[in-house]
């Protein structure tokens, strides 16, 4: 059986959250540090309990201005310890929707930081305790946290560009963005034999409707949609 999970980034006050937690099989919950306060962060808990949908951290740097797409030079201890606080903070809503965090992800400019720079890939590791990571192939912090013997499960972006180099186009570039749903759809079907889920941006124009195509896609196509398996 092929097997395929399907994330989306939520809680960042953008899109339908309860509309795509009925599509997707689990949920990078914003906390507070790029997008997100308390409430939003509850609220998107319980409903990933009630559609048992799995949730995850989505730490980023600390800056709303920017979304958490501003690449910022900080010391190593102290992102690390704003990765503590994030999950900390999320883990304490998940409890309370009777659900648990069961996996970090970084966001934005951290994300594409970390795919390379062994300090702050460690600095994230150290923040997040022993949970399973979810990010790019071939990246430092996937590499580094799979010698620390931690799961890591790798990620695929259908409305994103990639460079030559299995890089993420940056934003401000040309094509970093694909906007149309049959480029989308057949960007899924296409990355779902490479990675362990494929990640559909909340922000993104059409985000639902495009979630809806990519998950039809797949199941029509033989792959089961399912979170990953946590213990």
């Amino acid at each position: 059986m092929r097997t395929i999970d399907l994330n989306a980034d939520l809680g960042e006050e953008i899109t339908d959250d309860d509309a795509l937690l009925a599509v997707v099989t689990s949920a990078n919950v914003a906390c507070g540090f790029h997008a997100g306060n308390d409430g939003v962060m509850r609220s998107v808990c319980e409903g990933a309990a009630a559609y048992g949908v799995v949730v995850g951290a989505q730490v980023s740097y600390r800056d709303r201005e920017h979304f958490g797409r501003r690449r910022l030079d900080i010391d190593a201890g102290l992102l690390a310890e704003q990765v503590a606080e994030q999950v900390d903070t999320l883990r304490r809503h998940a409890a309370a929707a009777g659900t648990r965090v069961a996996y970090v992800k970084p966001h934005g400019a951290l994300y594409n930081r970390v795919v390379e720079d062994a300090e702050q890939a460690a600095a994230v590791l150290a923040g997040s305790g022993d949970l399973p990571v979810l990010g790019l192939p071939g990246g430092v912090l996937l590499d580094q946290a799979a010698a620390a013997g931690r799961r890591t499960w790798r990620e695929g972006f259908p409305d994103r560009g990639y460079t030559s180099e299995g890089r993420l186009v940056p934003r401000d570039l040309p094509g970093a963005l694909v906007t149309i749903e049959p480029e989308i759809v057949a960007g899924a079907l296409r990355l779902a034999r490479e990675v362990d889920s494929l990640c559909l941006h909340g922000d993104s124009p059409g985000a639902v409707d495009h979630a809806r195509a990519v998950r039809r896609a797949l199941e029509q196509s033989g792959w089961t949609l399912a979170a990953f398996e946590v213990g």
